[in-house]
């Protein structure tokens, strides 16, 4: 059976002047003046349409109506502990690597205090969030045991929790996340979205905390061998509407579900770039958005094969394409460069929105 899936676009700088013309993705800083209509049959698309948003509604079935509910609706912030994190406009997470093997050569192994002082640094430059990970998700990377996953990540949390950052846990493992949140962590960051570990949705659910649900295709140390798909950003928006009802049904809140599109994750070049340019598809699961391209191998694709800590730019240049799709949590390595770049980002929208006299 056909479905119909609604991508924004059209982005315009301001509402002024359009009365009726755009609609506010998500309630944020963004405006868009049309939609594209994809036309689904199974799992790739088999039609689109560019839609004005004006009179689009006259358009919509139940279906439909439900997604532009959610497209448009204002994200609810995210409450970690005593922080709060307001989702109206795009914020940092800072990546706190604990392991020996990061493939963005950051990591902070067997040494928590340095990787804490990382962390501490990060939230002092603007990161909203810091995100601890005591397992290398890298292309090629093997598992790692449960307890030295504990051993590298939990001093770590415990120490940036106690100095008041809104910690979250990058695992797939249900005891790393248990050990987590008793240490301190307020947030599950979970690459293989619920798949890998049994417990994982109980125990989330349990703790009532938010979880972010990624995708990938296979697993780290297969998943660039050869990632395949017919229609790579209907796939993926499929995959996560599938994870997200299983979240739901483990009894984990929809208010409490983040999605990311696994940039990176089982995807080549071309797969990337075409997730990226449609983003804003994502929006329709009114769930917040989260997106990690900061120092990944598609960068170095499309600039002579640059080393990974030779990406800067091109992990500024994702980053300000997703603000400008609505995406509210920016998953990085370089936190102050990113945190300016959206700081001039934010300035530009301001003064968009602010009317003339």
């Amino acid at each position: 059976m056909a479905r119909t899936l609604l991508r924004p676009t059209g982005f315009v700088d301001s509402p002024f002047g359009h009365d009726g013309k755009v609609a506010r993705l998500a309630g944020g800083l963004n405006w868009f003046a049309s939609v594209e209509l994809l036309t689904i049959e199974g799992r790739r698309r088999v039609a689109s349409e560019l839609v004005p948003v004006e009179g689009i509604e006259a358009r919509f079935d139940d279906a439909m109506a439900s997604d532009w509910a959610r497209l448009i609706a204002p994200r609810s912030p995210l409450q970690m502990g005593e922080r709060t994190i307001r989702l109206d406009q795009p914020q940092v997470i800072g990546i706190v690597n604990t392991t020996p093997d990061s493939f963005s050569g950051d990591g902070h192994a067997n040494d928590s205090a340095e990787a804490a002082e990382a962390g501490a640094t990060m939230a002092g430059q603007g990161a909203a969030i810091l995100d601890v990970g005591g397992e290398s998700t890298r292309p090629g990377a093997k598992v790692v045991w449960e307890g030295d996953e504990i051993e590298r990540a939990v001093p770590v949390i415990r120490q940036l929790a106690a100095g008041g950052a809104a910690v979250s846990i990058d695992t797939r493992k249900a005891a790393v996340v248990e050990a987590a949140l008793a240490a301190g962590a307020r947030l599950v960051n979970d690459v293989s979205g619920l798949t890998y570990d049994e417990r994982m949705a109980g125990v989330i659910a349990a703790a009532g905390v938010p979880v972010v649900l990624m995708h990938h295709q296979g697993d780290p140390a297969s998943m660039q061998d050869d990632p395949r798909y017919d229609d790579v950003l209907v796939e993926v928006y499929l995959w996560l509407e599938e994870r997200i009802a299983a979240a739901e049904a483990a009894g984990i809140a929809r208010d409490r579900i983040l999605i990311d599109p696994g940039f990176g994750f089982g995807k080549s070049v071309a797969h990337n770039l075409e997730l990226m340019n449609g983003l804003a598809l994502f929006h329709g699961f009114g769930c917040p958005l989260v997106l990690g391209a900061s120092r990944k191998r598609t960068i170095g694709a499309l600039s002579n094969e640059a080393p990974a800590d030779q990406r800067l730019a091109g992990s500024l240049a994702f980053a300000l394409k997703a603000a400008d799709q609505g995406a509210q949590l920016l998953r990085v390595h370089d936190v102050p460069e990113t945190v300016q770049a959206l700081r001039i980002w934010r300035g530009l929208r301001d003064q968009a929105l602010t009317p003339r006299r």
